[in-house]
């Protein structure tokens, strides 16, 4: 599934880039899932979301909210971290095969580019809303809603940081 020592860098495409990478995976059997976000401040939600779209195939290939695009559905203070660092980082992750960014209000046109196997969003999306369910549905494949980790977002954590407040201890580890 994922390759890991693969560099970071070798992960972030362009559009083009990526259609190459899935079809030659497609060509190997493999299934593609596609997932997408803003992932401004990643979280252990962030990391339990893409490992279980990871575990739902073979390749992942995460779509990524250009600051513009952020800034759209976030608003005027948003994203807390550029579009190269946040591309970066998801990328780290040894469950992302491919990052790919995109400015559109919504990821339909990465969708129909991607053809995934697989669509993925957290459970605050249902299936029926999901962006691209018409395209991957039409040509036989799935679309998932995946629980999200309770307690842990964004929204919460950005309230958390303005607030001062520190976590709730839950899982605070002493080591």
């Amino acid at each position: 599934m994922s390759r890991p020592g693969r560099p970071t860098a070798e992960k972030i495409v362009a559009p083009a880039a990526l259609v190459e990478a899935v079809s030659a995976g497609r060509a190997a059997g493999r299934t593609v899932v596609f997932t997408n976000g803003c992932f401004d401040l990643l979280h252990v939600g962030h990391l339990r979301l893409l490992e279980r779209a990871a575990g739902l195939g073979d390749l992942l290939v995460v779509g990524l909210n250009g600051d513009r695009s952020v800034r759209l559905l976030k608003g005027p203070g948003r994203p807390f971290v550029p579009f190269d660092e946040r591309a970066e980082l998801l990328a780290g992750f040894d469950v992302v095969d491919w990052v790919v960014g995109f400015e559109e209000d919504d990821p339909a046109g990465l969708v129909r580019l991607v053809l995934p196997d697989v669509l993925v969003k957290g459970g605050d999306w249902s299936p029926d809303r999901i962006v691209g369910k018409d395209t991957v549905e039409g040509r036989g494949g799935r679309v998932v809603s995946l629980p999200l980790a309770p307690g842990r977002s964004t929204t919460g954590l950005v309230e958390r940081i303005r607030s001062s407040r520190p976590t709730d201890g839950e899982g605070d580890d002493p080591r």
